[in-house]
């Protein structure tokens, strides 16, 4: 039987809580959100915290908020709260796109934003949704809060920007008039990790693409980004011809794997496929052509 090894259990009432047990707990305590991803390591030895501290209570982090000219998403929002928020199908379908995809109805009744931001999987699909879309991450500390572009949040596999003291608390998220999104993700099994993914948000100024975002997810790519084949659009026409080109780029400066999921070849080419897919159905919206 796979049991965790024991820990002490704090519930924080505050954000301000949380951040002080984290301090006068040290190295050894880990937050517990969601847990997906938490409890089964902790089963398997694989995470052995001293001590939990748990924020499941803290409302003040699990509303979806427009802010001026951004929105504003709690980092304990559920993933079904995404996923039914008509604020976020109005701005964002990119996101909408995504939840629909992730895991199943148990996991994304529990599992929160901030949890799957955090956890940086490299397969992990709102890595990839978040930084096409070009969001900032919101941390706060026993300091005050500071901000980190989302493409900068990721430091590596399993590692963010986040020191062991603070806490990520929200994402904010620009509203762009006149533009679309979208995400599209290739799995062996309903629920599962992405084999590929990728996701696209599209400015469109008189035929010329005046802002993108690509993400990729499972292929290797840095930062969850396809920069390069941003920089071959942007400026450029909004044609279908460089919406494939910018698919090539991307497949062509992704690093995969290969794995149980599939060759490296075979990710290269759902990369450039997938992006040159989202791009497509981003421009799609962009127009009003498409929900």
């Amino acid at each position: 039987m796979q049991v965790p090894a024991q820990f002490e259990y704090h519930k924080a009432t505050s954000v301000d809580d949380a951040i002080a047990l984290l301090t006068r707990h040290g190295p050894e305590s880990f937050v517990v959100a969601g847990g997906h991803s938490l409890l089964p390591m902790m089963k398997l030895r694989l995470a052995e915290p001293e001590t939990l501290i748990d924020i499941n209570g803290l409302d003040e982090l699990a509303t979806v908020t427009v802010e001026s000219d951004h929105v504003r998403i709690g980092a304990m929002v559920r993933h079904s709260a995404l996923l039914s928020s008509p604020v976020i199908a109005e701005h964002f379908p990119i996101f909408t796109d995504a939840e629909r995809l992730i895991a199943d109805p148990i996991v994304r009744n529990r599992g929160t934003i901030g949890g799957s931001l955090c956890q940086a999987d490299p397969s992990e699909d709102l890595s990839a949704a978040f930084s096409a879309m070009r969001a900032t991450a919101v941390i706060r500390g026993a300091d005050g809060e500071r901000e980190v572009p989302v493409r900068e949040f990721h430091r590596g596999p399993y590692e963010t920007a986040v020191a062991h003291e603070e806490l990520l608390v929200a994402v904010r998220v620009p509203i762009r008039p006149a533009s679309g999104s979208a995400y599209a993700k290739l799995e062996r099994r309903a629920g599962d990790w992405a084999v590929a993914s990728a996701g696209a948000m599209l400015r469109v100024d008189a035929g010329t693409v005046a802002e993108v975002g690509i993400g990729l997810s499972a292929v290797g790519a840095a930062h969850f980004v396809a920069p390069e084949a941003e920089e071959y659009l942007r400026g450029g026409p909004a044609s279908d011809e460089a919406f494939v080109e910018a698919g090539r780029i991307s497949a062509a400066h992704c690093s995969p794997s290969a794995d149980q999921r599939g060759p490296v070849d075979y990710k290269r080419h759902l990369a450039g496929e997938l992006t040159t897919r989202v791009l497509r159905r981003a421009a799609r919206r962009s127009r009003g052509e498409e929900a």
